[in-house]
């Protein structure tokens, strides 16, 4: 069996991180998988298909001007022009010519990504067209960006009847159903299929106590980190709070780095680039301190750690906020608005949850990967009886 599974990302890497970890689980059902990228190239996400792994294909790649996703930049910066974007569209009509997948998965498309609209539909109709019609999905994590107007959801539910064959959604329904976030009208909700979450697989355990009982601090890089970075540094700084903190900062920021380690002595703040046993570090630090998306979120519920969450608000971004307030009806979660986020309020959020662990999620709610293979093989198989 063939998937093609098209996925864009547009300010961060969470998108494409969530499909290759789909990728992945397809490949160990045996399956073979093409991921077609349309952002810009992420070399620490790139599978390997001499190990056996999905074939990456990476489109002339495309980035949002900051948080505003209705403008689109190429490589060079310069807001795309239509030169750009028929190239795109041209090159995955191609691979879908030549690959004729069993199943052809868009990620988050028809319920985001409309300023890439042209592309997607001439994928999809490409698709019902040919004359072995591919099992068509659209994959969505837990929260979406709520439709700005009302005709957004008409929209969407006319793509999904006509194009699609299901919608599988990477959410355990008991803890975030989609609808907290998303209008569903009564002909969408027989497409959902609840995957459960998507997150990788669970870290080796080691011997390591780097960051024992520490505040780990994680935030992503550039502007988007930086003002929770500044407020943790800070507090540090402060001793409102005993424990040592360590921030992970991305390696491309190193003036950043830099001016943190000068805000506080190093017995009470380390500053280093971000680790691939991050995930170790945040079993075994006191509490976490981060923004809200859906990696970091899993991140932090997997491991149990309590944890004070800055969902990213700029521009019209709702998604982490959203989130984060959902997870704040969990004991050991507190969320943090960036308008209110200072030294002061970050001290006082992290004593209301140091000492209180998350309760655990349970093994199927965190199958997700799995368990989108499975759902997808059942439902290629009644379509093709």
């Amino acid at each position: 069996m063939r998937l093609l599974i098209a996925v864009t990302h547009l300010l961060g890497t969470g998108h494409l991180s969530r499909a290759l970890a789909l990728a992945e689980a397809f490949t160990a059902g045996g399956w073979r998988v093409d991921v077609a990228s349309g952002g810009r190239p992420a070399p620490h996400l790139t599978p390997n298909p001499t190990g056996g792994g999905a074939t990456l294909h990476q489109l002339p790649p495309l980035a949002s001007d900051g948080a505003d996703f209705a403008t689109l930049l190429g490589a060079d910066g310069t807001p795309a022009d239509a030169g750009l974007f028929a190239a795109r569209q041209a090159m995955l009509t191609r691979l879908l010519d030549s690959l004729r997948p069993d199943v052809l998965i868009t990620e988050l498309f028809p319920f985001g990504r409309r300023a890439l609209a042209a592309e997607f539909d001439a994928l999809l109709e490409r698709a019902r067209a040919l004359p072995q019609q591919p099992l068509t999905l659209a994959s969505v994590r837990d929260i979406l960006a709520p439709p700005s107007k009302p005709k957004r959801v008409a929209e969407t539910e006319d793509r999904l009847l006509r194009l699609y064959d299901g919608v599988l959604v990477h959410s355990d329904p008991a803890l975030i159903p989609l609808e907290d976030s998303w209008p569903l009208t009564p002909a969408m909700k027989p497409l959902l299929r609840y995957t459960g979450f998507v997150v990788p697989p669970p870290s080796v355990p080691d011997d390591g106590t780097d960051g024992q009982g520490e505040i780990l601090v994680t935030a992503g890089g550039g502007p988007v980190g930086r003002p929770v970075f500044e407020a943790a540094a800070l507090c540090a700084a402060s001793g409102a709070l005993p424990q040592r903190w360590r921030l992970l900062v991305a390696k491309g920021d190193a003036a950043l780095a830099d001016r943190l380690r000068g805000l506080a002595p190093p017995d009470r703040l380390l500053v280093e680039p971000v680790r691939p046993d991050f995930r170790a570090l945040l079993g075994r630090a006191s509490a976490s301190v981060g923004r809200c998306g859906y990696n970091t979120a899993l991140d932090c519920l997997t491991a149990g750690v309590p944890s004070v969450f800055c969902p990213f608000e700029d521009g019209k971004e709702v998604e982490q906020t959203i989130r984060a307030a959902i997870l704040a009806r969990q004991p050991g979660i507190a969320t943090l608005r960036e308008a209110d986020l200072t030294p002061d309020s970050l001290a006082h959020a992290l004593q209301s949850v140091l000492g209180v662990r998350i309760p655990p999620l349970s093994p199927a709610a965190l199958a997700g990967a799995a368990r989108s293979v499975e759902i997808v093989e059942a439902l290629l198989a009644e379509k093709t009886s």
